[in-house]
């Protein structure tokens, strides 16, 4: 009964029971008269995992997999010709083969290519596994990006983040589990991190990454007027107020996570400005990461997740940056120049602090583009060099976490169209994710509304030849 609560009050009033007094981190924020627990607590995976983090790089908008990481030199030979498989039916009519404008160069020891704008990324590329073979449902953003993030494309399914911190907490009480990055936000904005039927503390916690500050980073993280302990003793009244007010009323889960969240923002108060202060990095670390904003929001990822938050997300920009309709060569260079370094950077920064073996790194977007060219409309400014949105067939890449490091899996047919040859499902992607941090996808479920709920719905299977 107590866990059906949802790890809330009733768990809280369980713990006290049992004598749980644990003490919040930092020795200068006092502990609660009431000695409340936190469903935030670190719990164990169901078996050993071989991440236990993740940071998600997402590029919003759906990079070309064919100008980044799946050269298709088929396309050269038949530029300005149609396809001889035919254009599969996406978002708006296609035309002739559209050649990548960008050469591919082979790297490391297992020489897989990469293209010239992530010239830097591919230093790693012995520790990274390439999934080239990956296929969505639809080519829209909206539908496309809540199946990447919420494994469905309705609006009613937690986010992969709001079910990795329901399943194992996260190791520092003090700041949220789940963070989402973006200078911005991302097309379904909330929608892509939410905890929907889960306690709503589990729900991602957005940080607007245009301002720098970090008392600008999150709104109201101090307080001008009251002292900490003044805080506390404030929050202790009001905890006592809102638990009689539950007891009249039954069981309230928005109650329960609006009271977490007044504990999680008292916490918060030192150990968010800290985590976000970049200038307290030594000034040769923030010259390696670069001074970009999704640099700067990869330092800021690097940071957190050393301070033990489970799920950092870093969306790339405002609403769908990536979504390269027109002129995809100025677009694709400018938009991975602005990432390049700092994911190199942020890669090389994991391995030389010995977080890298733990942490899974994932980076890609929502889908690909498609190799032939995009046909303007009648009265539209298009000039036939952009790429429509591809479902069928795109590439996403993972390191550190217990991926398999220099290995390409699957591929699309010769012209980057469709993914031919060892398909694997968003489903799929987010039960490898699970199982890497120690998770059997079809056991980590919710009762809610008469059926058990997880995030692979009713499909999915872990990709095993991507494990080390």
């Amino acid at each position: 009964m107590l866990r059906r609560m949802g790890t809330g009050l009733g768990m809280l009033g369980l713990a006290g029971v049992l004598g749980d007094a644990r003490l919040l981190a930092d020795p200068r924020l006092e502990t609660s008269n009431l000695k409340l627990g936190t469903p935030l607590s670190p719990r164990p995976p169901q078996f050993r995992g071989r991440a236990k983090r993740i940071i998600h790089i997402y590029l919003n908008g759906g990079p070309s997999q064919v100008d980044t990481f799946d050269p298709k030199p088929a396309l050269a030979k038949y530029a300005g010709k149609l396809l001889p498989s035919g254009n599969l039916t996406t978002e708006r009519p296609l035309g002739a083969a559209l050649p990548s404008p960008f050469a591919f160069r082979r790297h490391g020891q297992s020489g897989i290519e990469v293209s010239e704008i992530f010239s830097r990324t591919a230093r790693h590329v012995d520790d990274m596994c390439f999934i080239r073979s990956m296929h969505a449902d639809t080519p829209n953003h909206e539908q496309s990006m809540r199946l990447m993030n919420c494994g469905d494309e309705r609006l009613s399914r937690p986010s992969y983040g709001a079910w990795i911190t329901y399943g194992m907490g996260t190791e520092n009480e003090n700041l949220p589990g789940y963070i989402a990055m973006c200078p911005g936000l991302p097309v379904s904005d909330v929608s892509n991190w939410r905890s929907a039927f889960l306690p709503g503390i589990y729900q991602g916690t957005h940080i607007d990454t245009r301002k720098t500050r970090p008392e600008d980073l999150i709104e109201n993280i101090t307080n001008a007027r009251l002292p900490m302990g003044a805080q506390r003793r404030q929050l202790d009244l009001l905890a006592e107020i809102n638990a009689e007010h539950q007891r009249v009323r039954g069981d309230d889960p928005q109650l329960e996570a609006r009271i977490q969240s007044f504990e999680l923002a008292y916490r918060m108060q030192l150990a968010a400005t800290d985590a976000f202060d970049v200038s307290k990095e030594p000034s040769h670390v923030r010259a390696m990461y670069g001074d970009t904003a999704q640099s700067r929001q990869l330092l800021i990822a690097r940071r957190l997740v050393e301070r033990g938050v489970r799920v950092v997300q870093c969306y790339h920009g405002d609403v769908q940056p990536w979504d390269s309709h027109d002129m995809i060569a100025d677009a694709h260079r400018n938009l991975a120049g602005q990432v390049d370094q700092g994911i190199d950077a942020l890669l090389t920064d994991l391995k030389q602090r010995g977080l890298f073996e733990d942490t899974l790194v994932i980076c890609g977007g929502e889908f690909g583009r498609t190799p032939a060219v995009e046909l303007p409309a009648p009265g539209t400014p298009g000039n036939g060099k952009g790429r429509d949105h591809n479902h069928h067939g795109f590439t996403v890449w993972l390191a550190g976490g217990g991926v398999k490091g220099g290995h390409v899996h699957g591929a699309t047919d010769e012209f980057g169209f469709r993914a031919v040859d060892q398909p694997v499902h968003v489903h799929d992607l987010h039960a490898t994710m699970l199982h890497l941090m120690g998770f059997d996808h079809e056991k980590l479920t919710y009762r809610y509304a008469g059926r058990d709920f997880r995030l692979t719905d009713v499909s999915g299977e872990v990709v095993r030849g991507v494990l080390a």
